[in-house]
């Protein structure tokens, strides 16, 4: 992503499809990484590529 502005909202979608992780795996990360956004009160928790970043 060029420019660092915020991804768009399709991003979340493209990582689930595109993931070779186990959907119970898969949830367990994005829920962390959210928790991690909550937590520091920032748009991205600094795991890009992963789900729920």
């Amino acid at each position: 992503m060029s420019g660092g502005g915020r991804p768009g909202p399709a991003r979340p979608w493209r990582n689930w499809y595109r993931s070779t992780i186990e959907t119970l795996d898969w949830t367990r990360i994005a829920a962390r990484n959210h928790l991690i956004k909550l937590r520091h009160l920032q748009g991205c928790c600094g795991n890009h590529g992963q789900p729920g970043c």
